[in-house]
């Protein structure tokens, strides 16, 4: 009789810690002890949530809004989301295909219970955001990495998926714009995944997080290009509403019903207040304070690219979206957590290191994040540059 490995006993020897989160930790110990520390490491947007936002939150706490709702979510935020997808997208998303989840978090939980089974394979980039990798392992399944570098975007080719396709895989997860490197995929670069997903038959989800929070005139949603996709989104980056985790999926009609039922059972509702709250954020004055936040994110990429290329840092040309920049370090050092780890010990820089979004020549690399104000980013790139030059 075989033994089987401790991997295969227990799915969770494959999950890796969140690295940013140590980094995060020791840089408010820092602070604690005098020191200004420039955080370019973690992944929110330093501005508040908008006023209609709390404003909103607050009726609805004082009409006691505060019970269970439907776990697919209020009806009425769910019709927002398909006009929402109708006006920015000209695509027909029937509301009863939208579920309201707990965080994009918690839909790609559901998604992952939805969709994949012990002994799976689920096609992933390589570099990619972590949590995704470990919920396909939490379902003790295969997350099969496409290792995706700098000439190529950061985004797989359909060669590639012929490549590393194996006899157990069942489906392609994408993200545009990813995390961590805001690389988008374009709409011809999209329609070949989709192509590539039907004509193998394997279900294709795109996590569209980082959608509002684009550079480019023309970011299709994957349901404009094949509506059989999943899709997973949040209200936590364009729309500000970090820690009021809510998030949405979109699935096809014949899914429904299974994912009624993995929410009734994971998580019963995503929060009441948060739902309500949520309403506001497609108003007029809400959505000129999202515009008027993406131009002012636009503006800090734009001055990180150009210092962070004259310091000697080496990145995509076409970062199109979210609020990073996946930087190759190649010229400072051979060891990301080392480099990260010095630049916050001894010059009060706070980076991700690469080895928390892969394998593929992660050490190699850090996450900037531009989700500080302009002064803060200028402190840290003149620390850099000291540092560094």
């Amino acid at each position: 009789m075989s033994c089987r490995s401790n991997e295969e006993r227990d799915p969770l020897s494959k999950i890796n810690p969140f690295r940013v989160m140590t980094v995060m930790a020791r840089a408010q110990e820092l602070e604690s002890q005098g020191h200004r520390v420039v955080h370019m490491e973690v992944g929110e947007p330093d501005f508040p949530t908008a006023q209609p936002i709390i404003e909103a939150g607050k009726r609805a706490l004082d009409a006691n809004r505060t019970q269970y709702t439907a776990a697919t979510g209020i009806a009425e935020l769910r019709h927002c989301l398909s006009r929402y997808y109708s006006e920015k997208h000209s695509v027909a998303v029937n509301s009863d295909r939208i579920l309201i989840t707990p965080g994009a978090s918690g839909g790609l939980g559901l998604l992952a219970n939805l969709l994949v089974r012990v002994g799976d394979g689920v096609l992933l980039s390589d570099p990619a955001y972590p949590c995704v990798r470990n919920f396909i392992h939490m379902m003790s399944a295969q997350a099969q990495l496409i290792p995706v570098g700098m000439s190529q975007n950061f985004q797989p080719s359909p060669g590639q998926l012929d490549q590393y396709c194996q006899d157990n895989t069942r489906g392609l997860w994408l993200a545009s714009p990813s995390n961590p490197t805001g690389t988008i995929l374009e709409r011809p670069e999209l329609q070949a995944c989709c192509d590539w997903a039907q004509n193998n038959d394997k279900h294709l989800l795109v996590d569209e997080i980082y959608h509002g929070l684009h550079y480019v005139d023309d970011l299709p949603s994957v349901l404009e290009l094949d509506q059989s996709a999943f899709v997973v989104n949040s209200f936590s980056k364009y729309f500000g509403m970090t820690g009021w985790r809510l998030g949405w999926i979109v699935v096809p009609d014949e899914y429904i019903e299974k994912a009624t039922i993995l929410a009734q059972n994971l998580y019963i509702s995503a929060s009441s207040i948060a739902q309500h709250a949520a309403l506001a954020a497609f108003e007029p004055e809400s959505q000129r304070i999202f515009e008027q936040r993406r131009d002012a994110f636009r503006q800090r990429r734009d001055f990180l690219v150009k210092e962070l290329g004259d310091i000697g840092f080496l990145f995509s040309d076409n970062i199109q979206g979210a609020f990073y920049v996946y930087a190759n370090i190649s010229r400072f050092s051979a060891d990301c957590e080392e480099f990260c780890q010095d630049m916050l010990e001894n010059h009060g820089v706070a980076l991700t290191p690469g080895t928390d979004f892969g394998d593929y020549k992660s050490r190699q690399y850090v996450r900037i994040a531009f989700t500080t104000d302009m002064e803060s980013l200028e402190i840290g790139i003149s620390r850099l540059r000291s540092a560094l030059l």
